[in-house]
């Protein structure tokens, strides 16, 4: 029922895990190139993709059209705080304790630890803000399927410290859309710990010379 890779890519190694039974069960007609992506990635990931260059974990910039909404004792927290009790034994880090209790507890909850990558001619402006031609990269931490939208969440021990969160959680998104063929018009982002939630649309974030203008100004 639970389908698993290890991927040994800079940074440690991440263990993608697919709940194929609902996968089937939430991956519908509108979403079955999200289910052919996660079975597909399971192997034939692009390891050489991760080895070098940017990765969306590490941007360290924030677009100014995502505002966050703050949202208490969301599903998600709930559901983060029994993980990190109920696993602590099972596991040394909280990352998998919150990831593995809602992949396997969670109704809404198919993956965690996605791979995915976006190319430079897949974006505008791609050169410009990443400084690189090589794929941005990274994982999504869990992968949830509610009200007829793809949630992208990414769990975060200090939610409401964050500062960097939204824009890589949206890059998350927009690389899944990539990958999938899905409009963004579909996606819903997040991060979250045990106490806090913030969530936000993707879908009419532009990224423009403004962009462009902000990352080199943070650069130097």
């Amino acid at each position: 029922m639970i389908l698993n890779k290890v991927l040994n890519h800079p940074g440690g190694f991440y263990e993608y895990k697919l709940h194929d039974f609902k996968s089937n069960e939430f991956c519908t007609s509108k979403f079955s190139s999200l289910k052919d992506y996660l079975h597909f990635v399971l192997k034939n990931c692009p390891d050489s993709y991760f080895r070098s260059g940017p990765r969306s974990s590490a941007l360290k910039f924030q677009l100014p059209q995502i505002t966050p909404v703050n949202i208490k004792n969301h599903d998600v927290s709930i559901l983060a705080k029994y993980g990190l009790e109920i696993n602590k034994e099972r596991y040394s880090a909280n990352h998998p304790k919150v990831q593995n209790f809602m992949l396997e507890n969670d109704k809404n909850t198919i993956a965690i630890e996605v791979p995915i990558w976006l190319k430079e001619n897949e974006l505008s402006l791609y050169d410009e803000i990443f400084n690189s031609k090589e794929p941005l990269t990274g994982h999504i931490d869990l992968l949830r399927i509610e009200g007829d939208k793809i949630w992208i969440w990414d769990y975060k021990p200090n939610a409401l410290k964050e500062r960097y969160a939204s824009t890589q959680v949206y890059f998350y998104a927009l690389m899944m859309s990539k990958r999938t063929n899905i409009n963004l018009e579909n996606f819903r982002c997040g991060y979250f710990d045990d106490k806090d939630s913030f969530v936000f649309s993707p879908e009419n974030i532009q990224l423009t010379k403004t962009t462009q203008d902000l990352v080199q100004f943070i650069r130097n």
